[in-house]
This record gives structure tokens, sequence and C-alpha cells, in this order.
């Protein structure tokens, strides 16, 4: 039995579960169920309930860069098993909104922010990649999927809570589901290889032995600032549209569980998108695999802005799904093939963050445009021409530095 629970597949089974409750899952893809309910019911606007959540991704997004290097100093499972009570604690805490006074919505949503870095894929990617060589990108695809699965099921059970017991109660819910199936899976597999154990008794040495560049290294080679650049723009179309699709839908009179669906479709795509991508990088050249994946929701947002009815929402749905389920996994493989291990938990938080900026500030973007044209298809216009950059900034990445199967430090 030892040896069963020994194997490191455990670990990224268990960051699958950590993920399917994730920051992005709560936060950020259930916060299109809850746009309806909660504006209405506190007599906020879209627009302002949608700066919110930029508070929120935004202060999260800071806080990654000092969860990286705690990652790198500390290890995984210590800082993410307290880290993990406090963000269940944390999304209790949206029960609490009221209307007045008007700070109180942004304050929580900062404080949730904060907090819910833990549920970031840093870290289990970090332990994850550290684990993997060979297999490190299905390995990655693997954990990953736990953000399509959250995509696909929070977003149902936060609707189904809504309905029986109220939005309040429904985030209370989310709390309880973060501390079932992620600090349950964490305190019970999540690991990091035993060369790395003694981490503390031995911190230079251990770091010293893994290839790769520093943080400061990383950030002044034009890789890095177009990886993140492309990561930015991919997150801010995808994203802002996602988030926003509950309410394009039932503005065009679709019912509020078929819309749902329409989102947990892309949630199953975001699954198939997080393996698939990740058993093909593992086979292919990485920039020709993100390019096609950030092609699909180019023609997922075409068909949401024709207006057709019928299966062309789902589809388009699904489509950037797939998008948004490779780029994660993109993100995690270039940082290790482009950088090495050596600050993977360090270049991943500091690239993470700007990414989770652009997590929040496209449905910011979208609530906006609402606003102001009572339409979403200004935005998606502005977000095909996103994704379009996005593409050509793959397009010179050149080989890898660190590629399956190396040792030590390459030029």
């Amino acid at each position: 039995m030892g040896r069963f629970f020994g194997n490191r597949w455990w670990v990224a089974i268990a960051s699958a579960c950590g993920l399917l409750v994730g920051a992005g899952a709560i936060n950020v893809f259930a916060f299109g169920v809850f746009l309806k309910p909660v504006t209405e019911d506190l007599g906020v606007s879209r627009g302002v309930f949608s700066a919110a959540l930029l508070v929120n991704t935004s202060l999260n997004a800071a806080a990654c860069p000092v969860f990286g290097w705690l990652i790198d100093r500390y290890g995984t499972r210590r800082v993410m098993i307290p880290g993990i009570i406090l963000c269940a604690i944390a999304t209790a805490g949206y029960s609490l909104m009221q209307g007045s006074p008007g700070f109180l919505i942004p304050l929580i949503f900062a404080l949730s922010g904060v907090v819910s870095v833990v549920q970031n894929p840093i870290g289990y990617a970090a332990v994850t990649s550290q684990w993997f060589d060979t297999n490190r990108g299905l390995a990655l695809g693997i954990a990953m999927a736990g953000v399509g699965l959250g995509v696909a099921l929070i977003p149902q059970l936060a609707s189904f809570l809504i309905l029986h017991f109220g939005w309040r109660a429904a985030y209370i819910g989310l709390s309880v589901a973060i501390m079932i199936l992620a600090f349950l899976p964490v305190a019970i597999f999540l690991r990091e290889p035993p060369e790395l154990m003694q981490r503390e008794k031995a911190h230079q040495a251990a770091t010293d032995a893994l290839p790769g560049v520093t943080l400061a290294a990383a950030m002044k080679q034009w890789r890095f600032w177009a990886l993140t650049i492309a990561f930015l723009l991919g997150v801010v179309a995808i994203n802002g549209t996602l988030t926003q699709i509950v309410a394009l839908l039932t503005d065009r009179g679709v019912p509020l569980q078929l819309a749902t669906a329409t989102l947990s479709a892309a949630g199953l795509a975001i699954i198939a998108g997080r393996i698939l991508s990740g058993w093909c990088l593992d086979r292919f050249n990485g920039s020709i695999i993100a390019i096609f994946f950030f092609i699909l929701p180019m023609v997922g947002i075409g068909l949401l802005l024709s207006g057709a009815a019928g299966l062309s929402p789902l589809v388009g749905a699904a489509l950037c799904g797939l998008g948004i389920g490779a780029e994660v996994d993109l993100m995690a493989f270039f940082v290790g093939r482009y950088f090495g291990l050596k600050a993977f938990a360090r270049i991943y938080g500091t690239m993470f963050m700007l990414f989770l900026v652009g997590t929040g500030g496209g449905p910011a973007l979208s609530g906006k445009t609402f606003d102001v044209f009572h339409s979403y298809s200004p935005i998606l216009w502005a977000f095909e021409f996103a994704l379009a950059i996005t593409c050509l900034l793959f397009l010179r990445l050149g080989p890898y530095p660190y590629p399956a199967g190396s040792k030590g430090r390459r030029a």
C-alpha cells in the first residue's frame, strides 16, 4: 500500500483535485453565475461588481511572486496546507457582502484575492514539474485538468445552491468544497521529491542542484516578456468572454440553467485542452501547439459574435474552453523548458502575476463595455485582435534551452 500511495502520479491527481476548487473556478468562473443574483439583490451594476473581481485578481496577482518565493524556499506542502484553510474562510466571507457601504464588496474581494493565491496553479505546477521530466507535459495536463473540472462543476454547484438556498449560502457551500476537495488531497498526497525534502537543512545545495536560471536572469531574456504578453492577451480575451457568457446568453433569452450548461461545456473543453495540449507538448514543437490552441478561441468568439442560435453558443464556449485549457499548461511547460527548475516557482509566479491581471481585466472590460454600449459585441471584436497578436508572439520562441533529459545549464 505504501508503494501504491507513493506513486508519483498521485501528486498530479491531488493537484487536479486541488485546482478543481482553485482560485480560477471559485473566484472567476463561478463569478458569472453569481453576477445577476448578487447585483440584483444588492442593487449594484454589473460594471461595479465586475470591477471588484479586478481588485480580487489584481491583489491575487501581486501576491504571486511572494508565494512563488515561499514555495521555492519552504516547499509546496508546508505553504499550501495552512493557506488552503485561509482560502476556504475567505470564500465563506463572500456571503457577508452588502450593497452599502460601497467599499465593502471590493474589500471582501480584496481579502479573498490575497489569500486565494495558494489555490493558483503555481504550487501545483512547481511540485508536478519537480516529479516529472520526460512525461512533464502529460503530468501537467492531468494536474491542470482540475481547473477544467472546476469550470465544469463549480458553476453548476453554485447555480444549484443559489437556486435552492440563495447566493449567500452558495458561497458558504463553496468554502466547504474547498476543504473537502483541496485540503484533504493536498494533506494526504502532495509532497516533494525525496532529494528536495531537506530543503530547510540544505536549501542552497538543493537549489544549486537544479538546472535553470534565476528570476533576474529570466527577466532579462526577451522570451520571458514575449511569453508573458502572449499569455496576458490570451487570458484577457478568453476569460473576458467566458465570465460573461451566462449573462450574454440570458440577455438573449436563453434560460439560466441552459446558459450555465454552456459554461460547463467550456469547462469540459478545458479538461480536454489540458490533457491534449500536455500530451502534444511532450511530442511536438511547443510554439505550433500554442498557436493552434489560441486559434480555436478566435473561432469560438466569432461564433458568439454571429448571434447564431442552436449549438453555436455551445460550440463557441467549448472552443474558448480548449484555448484557456491549454494556456496554463503551456505557461508551466514553457517556464520549465525555457528557464529550468532552479527558480521555477518565482519565475512562474511572476509571469502568473500579470496573467492574473488579465484574468480580472478581461471581465472588467466586458462589464464596462456592456454598461456603455448595452452589448458585448465591441469588446468581443477587440478580443479577436488580441488573440491574433498572441499567436504572432509564439512564432519565434525557438528551441528549448532545457529539453527533456537535460541535467545541466544550457545557454
